[in-house]
């Protein structure tokens, strides 16, 4: 059973590589083409190749943003945000206005009707 092993790790690497390809976007691709990368992970996959060229100098593998999380009583935007007048209010303020509006227009209606 231990025989199979170096097998299913080289398989295991091709695949990881093959299908990182063909997630990562064009514009992070670096060096050669998306479709060469392709082509190379599968022709040179057998002798790890083309998957360990992949994984080394074929993706820009950038660090994540370097700023820190704040939390937001911590954040000066967040505090900021929280003394203006939300803009689900104002809506709700132009809702009920329109309300208003549509309802007293109804009562004028009926009371023409009835007149």
């Amino acid at each position: 059973m231990l025989r199979y092993l170096p097998f299913l790790l080289v398989l295991a690497l091709w695949i990881y590589a093959f299908i990182d390809c063909l997630n990562t976007p064009e514009e992070e691709v670096k060096g050669l083409p998306k479709v060469v990368w392709i082509i190379i992970i599968l022709l040179f996959g057998e002798v790890l190749i083309g998957p360990i060229a992949w994984l080394a100098a074929g993706k820009v593998r950038g660090v994540g943003p370097g700023g820190r999380w704040t939390a937001p009583d911590d954040n000066p935007a967040f505090l900021a945000s929280l003394g203006e007048p939300s803009k689900d209010e104002a809506l709700l303020k132009d809702w009920e206005a329109d309300l208003r509006r549509r309802e007293e227009e109804l009562k004028r209606r009926e009371r023409g009707e009835e007149a």
